[in-house]
């Protein structure tokens, strides 16, 4: 049995959301709840995170694909719409690559096909070194109020407190290996370029950690591309009513 835990509602086709990084599967709540209304809404919790237990000290995206591509085969989960935010992003990907047109789907929420350039990888080095010496809990509190845009951060207070909360239940062990996982992943870009189904992107022109201009270099590999004017990495939160009708629309259009 897969080690990894989810929460499902609602009945239909099947559409997997894929959390990000310092984050847990709840964040989609509200999300699984509009969704649920027309299809049947899995949200796992990625190893090391939320209520999902990691056993190794590294693991690959590859790895993490096939635990995913378990979990769905054990639950009767067939041809599955996938959209990850961020790092569930990257998890997707690599899920594309590993089941291809067992997929009926695919969406990037503030995520990208590109490999991590020369200066993230120094990026998520310095990560490593700082969770090493800092722990979890320094980390995600000053990691998660950054992803929002600068404009928001005040209006949304709450939520970010909301966010830094769930980002608590990430492990040690869970943050470093995925901050390896993430630094080592391969581009996917002829991955998703070639799948023949409905691809969707959704990014945010003020997005710190995925730019908008590696967005747009991506943008004709999608067959729905929007772009959230003024907003961060967390525009399921910051643009909460418009990308849900934007999820919702591409999944219907994908049926």
């Amino acid at each position: 049995m897969s080690s990894v835990y989810f929460f499902e509602k609602g009945s239909g086709q099947p559409v997997v959301l894929i959390h990000g990084f310092c984050e847990i599967g709840a964040m989609w709540e509200d999300f699984a709840q509009e969704l649920s209304q027309n299809f049947r809404v899995v949200c796992p919790d990625l190893p090391g995170f939320g209520n999902s237990p990691i056993s190794q000290s590294h693991i690959s995206l590859e790895e993490v694909a096939v635990l995913l591509e378990d979990l769905l085969e054990e639950n009767g989960i067939k041809n599955p719409i996938l959209i990850g935010h961020s790092l569930g992003g990257y998890v997707a990907l690599a899920m594309l690559e590993l089941m291809g047109n067992k997929l009926k789907g695919i969406g990037l929420f503030h995520s990208t096909a590109f490999a991590d350039d020369a200066e993230k990888k120094q990026m998520r080095n310095r990560t490593i070194q700082f969770l090493k010496k800092f722990g979890a809990e320094k980390f995600v509190s000053s990691f998660v109020p950054p992803l929002f845009s600068e404009k928001h951060r005040a209006e949304f207070a709450s939520e970010i407190e909301q966010a830094t909360e769930q980002a608590k239940q990430s492990s040690l062990e869970g943050l470093i290996a995925f901050t390896e996982a993430m630094r080592d992943r391969k581009d996917r870009y002829e991955v998703l370029k070639s799948f023949q189904g409905p691809k969707l992107m959704i990014a945010g022109t003020e997005d710190g950690a995925v730019k908008i201009e590696a967005s747009r270099k991506q943008k004709e590999a999608f067959t729905h591309y929007y772009e959230l004017d003024g907003t961060g990495h967390m525009g399921m939160i910051e643009e909460k009513e418009r990308t849900i009708a934007l999820v919702r629309n591409f999944l219907i259009d994908s049926v």
